[in-house]
């Protein structure tokens, strides 16, 4: 028995910034913006909401989309969590309504999709629940400094989340196999040096008055990360194609990581696919993290464009560094359209 996806949903918060929005207070401009990214506009959190109630909103739709009102276990994936202790996912868990359960975060920035999808499939595979939701939720536009021209224009906020099931390996829907990896040395090329037991334990007795302002925002080295990226996710997507026997022709959808237009399409071009087999929305909503491949799947379900039978190769790369990827046949489940 494996893993089955059986339920998809997700939401945005309602509030749009446009790159003309952003060049009011920014040294830049929307073509800038666009030539570079390929974003147009993002979602951005507003006062009221956060990680767990975006959470609650996209796990709310996946249930409903899996028609089950309960499952064995709630896991969200996220960088931007409500409070550094508690885990967001136990109060998630309760806000839904589903008791007791077992509830963890998993941390992986925007590979969180993926790994955490892995540590669902886990639970499964292992008998410890029949029925898994696993949500990526980010509200990560409150951790960058939206004066820093090169961070404030890429992110956006939002959650995506899928109802997991105990099921058959050759049933639509079934996870394949998973290609996990990750490089610590080079994880400070995009990170937040301030906040946690580090910079706390360097800067003990002298209190936060002492930690430089920038250093509790997004740190990031743009051009060795695109190189990064796009040779990982594309080595990563290709172990995962062999382990599951299939030639890059039955791809029918690439549903990568939405980081920036342009390392979507060198990783597609790294594996031959055509640029009509690759799924793209962060024009709309921008990089949403662990929320952006289910995001990203559920615009795709909604609109018609992946249907029952459809071939999907999934990767994803982030801070850490960190990458993985998966492949599935998709299933026939109900999607709302986020907005």
């Amino acid at each position: 028995m494996t893993a089955v996806l059986t339920g998809i949903g997700g939401f945005l918060p309602p509030r749009a910034v446009t790159n003309d929005d952003l060049s009011r207070t920014l040294d830049t401009s929307d073509e800038w913006i666009r030539t570079r990214t390929g974003i147009r506009e993002r979602r951005m959190v507003s006062e009221g909401l956060s990680t767990g109630s975006l959470a609650v909103e996209a796990g709310a739709r996946a249930l409903r989309s899996a028609g089950v009102t309960g499952v064995d276990a709630v896991v969200v994936a996220t960088t931007s969590p409500e409070r550094l202790c508690p885990a967001v996912a136990p109060e998630v868990s309760s806000r839904l309504g589903l008791g007791t359960v077992a509830a963890f975060d998993v941390t992986s920035a925007c590979s969180g999709f993926l790994y955490g999808l892995a540590t669902a499939a886990g639970l499964i595979d292992s008998g410890t629940a029949d029925t898994v939701l696993f949500i990526g939720s980010e509200a990560f536009t409150t951790l960058v400094n939206q004066h820093d021209r090169t961070t404030a224009p890429i992110f956006g906020d939002g959650a995506g989340a899928v109802v997991l099931r105990r099921g058959a390996p050759e049933e639509p829907g079934a996870l394949g196999p998973f290609d996990l990896g990750s490089d610590g040395a080079l994880a400070d090329l995009l990170a937040i040096p301030a906040g946690g037991s580090r910079q706390r334990s360097a800067d003990a007795g002298l209190g936060h008055a002492s930690v430089p302002a920038a250093d509790w925002y997004l740190r990031m080295e743009g051009r060795p990360l695109y190189t990064q990226a796009v040779e990982r996710m594309a080595q990563s997507a290709a172990r995962v194609l062999d382990r599951a026997a299939w030639p890059v022709t039955d791809v029918d959808w690439f549903v990568g990581h939405q980081a920036n237009l342009r390392i979507v399409r060198a990783v597609a071009e790294e594996l031959q696919l055509p640029g009509e087999r690759v799924a793209v929305n962060i024009d709309r909503v921008g990089n949403t993290l662990a929320a952006s491949v289910p995001l990203l799947l559920n615009d795709y379900a909604a609109g018609g464009a992946l249907r029952p039978g459809h071939r999907v190769l999934l990767s994803a790369f982030g801070a850490g560094l960190s990458w993985g990827s998966t492949v599935l046949v998709w299933p026939d489940v109900k999607a709302e359209p986020v907005d």
